[in-house]
């Protein structure tokens, strides 16, 4: 299912700030993720993103951001290999948690979708969607990055918090 599905006024709301681009607002969806959501709002809590990076940019893919400043649990994520069934599809401005090939390796690392991806659908926990700020997401997609996709200059998150 599409994110508007899942907007609701009773979701959390997030501001994200990125130095330089402008500010991206986010809705969760924990009636899709809750888990993921959960994990995501302690973090959001702590300040855990506040001075972290974009470290991974790939224009026409997808923002990956939230790698850093301490090891954090990881968490069993809400997706088809963990047997659950997740029906937010990775559409232009979801946000959903990155992982390695071990299924329950989600912890802090997210990524925003800079345009559709239906191969990542059921295979990763989607968990919200920008509700403003796409502008912003297609600003940062086209930093210039590496033969490895970090940017060449850093794009550092500022803020990251309930509104």
């Amino acid at each position: 299912m599409t994110y508007e599905t899942y907007l609701n006024e009773n979701n959390p709301k997030l501001e994200l700030k990125v130095k330089d681009f402008g500010t991206i607002e986010l809705q969760l969806f924990p009636e899709v993720a809750e888990n993921t959501v959960k994990n995501f709002l302690s973090l959001i809590n702590e300040n855990y993103f506040e001075g972290l990076t974009f470290h991974r940019i790939i224009k026409g893919f997808m923002l990956q951001g939230g790698w850093g400043k301490k090891e954090i649990p990881s968490i069993r994520g809400e997706f088809k290999q963990n047997g659950y069934d997740n029906p937010l599809i990775h559409s232009r401005g979801v946000i959903s948690m990155a992982r390695t090939s071990d299924p329950n390796s989600a912890s802090s690392q997210f990524f925003i979708m800079h345009k559709d991806s239906p191969h990542l659908d059921g295979a990763y926990a989607a968990f919200g969607a920008v509700t403003k700020g796409l502008d912003v997401v297609d600003k940062i997609a086209l930093v210039p990055t590496n033969y490895q996709d970090q940017p060449k200059e850093k794009v550092v998150i500022e803020s990251f918090k309930l509104i």
